[in-house]
């Protein structure tokens, strides 16, 4: 978990002089003048059936399967089979004895014809090793020929920093091979933590000598509690995996928005699933002070059910040998429980997604194997008869047909509407922009150092027309939005969500406002702490548009 080093100061809420035209002004504030909104939700699950050989098993129906959901029996109102790439047309619908009955039929989730897939590539380079991490990139940017017409791609890569976009979706292999030649290009960070490892490992050594009354130089040696060099590292390595995994967190909210079957390839540089165990190797108890992997990456794999990502883990280290690991000098022993919890957190991501773990020399086959895995599928879906509560839910899917394997994720987090607004503002102000943002201009001002050292910004925005949903109200035009600010400093830490400020806006104007022009919108924000970047993001809640724009800080001469 990346620390904080700025946030928003209260202030800033304070709205400013904004015009629809040159001689409007704004409003106070109004009461809602947005009607009711429909809400039909639809929640779809991708199951891969197989046979005991793991054949894949076609042309099953609707009534073939079984669906539960907090432990009660649902009926699968929508569903699709998907073979190599296409939806087959929907046989006619069953019912098995004692299951529910769909109200008004089964429908397709995909019409009949070609489905694609959206790959979503996630590189780690904050735990990889750069040759290890390459070898991984040739054979993807090698294997894009196998990519089907209807699929995209999209690569983003993390450091520690920043989360990289080095291509949003695209079809086109010549534009992908750039992407990944780029992505080869980054430094890696993976010996830094090698490092760090050995450092650890040596310290613990030396504590355990033993000295001329036969003690060890540190007391707690032996003793089968965690001593406080190993909590210490322990945290250390814990909040680094939430950095990376956090980051995968907001790489998938960043490109949620494809509809269709989404993958994310997570090119993991390894992550421990017990950290405990990796430090101790196996030998200490279960403790309270360095939580397991289920809570560390709890969140990464209630995204991806949320957002309908099955997430395939790349073992990007691979076999740890004498010749290819970067750590040889830690003991054999030690390093096969190492490899073990590497490999533990990859199956578990797979498994609570309905993944499948792509280890060792399958490393160099990623798109082959993820590909031939996610060709053929069922889809189905059913509608939440709860209103959005901001819970998680489990789901079970069965085969009602005897000797077939059933592999799906578990769970679902419902959002309630504000989580949903929460999520998708978080993203455009993380990427800065994401695919469907309106580009808005923004020009930053001369920064002006408080006497207690806060540094306040003039900003001027131009707020696109286009964005906004405008409606009479008692004979004017009137639209309402909302402005959000976030900032990051050169390392990349950047504003959490607790302390992103919601500036509401309440346009008034005599005359209805040209589409395709832009608003002028001034204001001024307060920093504190050593910011360079800011990102704005304006929502209108009723179209759901989002419209962004980002800028350097320039902070004054000391």
């Amino acid at each position: 978990m990346t620390r904080r080093l700025f946030r928003f100061a209260a202030a800033t809420c304070a709205a400013f002089a904004l015009a629809l035209s040159a001689a409007a002004q704004q409003a106070p504030v109004a009461p809602p003048i947005f009607g009711e909104e429909v809400d039909v939700r639809v929640v779809n699950l991708e199951v891969v059936v197989t046979d005991r050989q793991g054949n894949r098993v076609p042309n099953l129906k609707p009534g073939d399967f079984s669906l539960r959901v907090d432990g009660k029996d649902v009926p699968v109102e929508y569903f699709s089979e998907v073979r190599e790439g296409r939806s087959i047309a929907a046989p006619a619908a069953d019912t098995a004895e004692g299951a529910p009955e769909a109200a008004g039929g089964v429908q397709s989730v995909a019409p009949a014809g070609g489905v694609g897939t959206y790959y979503l590539v996630f590189i780690d380079d904050f735990f990889s090793i750069g040759p290890r991490r390459d070898e991984v990139l040739k054979s993807l940017k090698a294997d894009l020929g196998q990519l089907g017409p209807d699929d995209r791609m999209a690569i983003v890569a993390y450091d520690g920093g920043r989360l990289a976009v080095l291509s949003g979706w695209s079809g086109s292999q010549a534009e992908l091979g750039r992407a990944f030649d780029r992505a080869m290009g980054r430094p890696a960070r993976g010996f830094d933590r090698a490092t760090e490892r050995r450092t650890f490992v040596r310290d613990e050594g030396f504590a355990s000598q033993v000295v001329g009354d036969s003690a060890p130089l540190d007391l707690n040696a032996g003793r089968g509690g965690l001593n406080e060099r190993t909590i210490a590292y322990g945290d250390t390595l814990i909040r680094q995996i939430q950095g990376a995994s956090g980051a995968a967190v907001s790489a998938m909210r960043g490109f949620a928005a494809p509809e269709g079957r989404k993958v994310m390839l997570l090119l993991s540089g390894g992550w421990p699933f017990s950290v405990r165990s990796f430090l101790t190797g196996g030998n200490a108890m279960p403790t309270q002070e360095l939580p397991e992997g289920d809570k560390v990456l709890g969140a990464l794999a209630s995204t991806a059910n949320l957002l309908g990502y099955t997430i395939y883990p790349v073992d990007v280290p691979g076999v740890q040998t004498a010749v290819a690991d970067a750590e040889a000098a830690i003991p054999a022993a030690f390093g096969s429980v190492a490899e073990q919890e590497i490999e533990g957190s990859l199956h578990f991501l797979a498994k609570e997604t309905g993944g499948q773990p792509i280890l060792n020399n399958n490393r160099t086959l990623v798109l082959a194997k993820a590909g031939a895995d996610t060709r053929s599928y069922y889809w189905l879906g059913f509608s939440p008869s709860w209103q959005h509560n901001d819970k998680s839910h489990k789901i079970k899917v069965e085969v009602r047909r005897p000797g077939l394997e059933v592999r799906s994720r578990n769970n679902f987090l419902d959002l309630s509407r504000k989580a949903e607004v929460s999520m998708k503002m978080e993203s455009a102000l993380l990427f800065g922009s994401f695919p469907g943002a309106l580009p808005m201009s923004m020009k930053l001002g001369p920064a002006v150092r408080s006497k207690r050292g806060q540094l306040e910004v003039p900003v001027t925005l131009a707020l696109p027309v286009d964005l906004m949903t405008v409606v009479p109200v008692d004979g004017k035009y009137a639209a309402q939005l909302e402005l959000r600010f976030a900032a990051s400093d050169d390392k990349g830490n950047a504003s959490s969500a607790s302390e992103i400020p919601v500036l509401p806006l309440n346009l008034t104007s005599a005359k209805p406002p040209t589409p395709g022009k832009f608003v002028r919108y001034e204001t001024k924000f307060t920093l504190r702490g050593k910011a360079s970047h800011v990102v704005a993001a304006v929502y209108d809640p009723l179209s759901g548009k989002v419209a962004t724009a980002e800028a350097d800080i320039v902070a004054p001469a000391p």
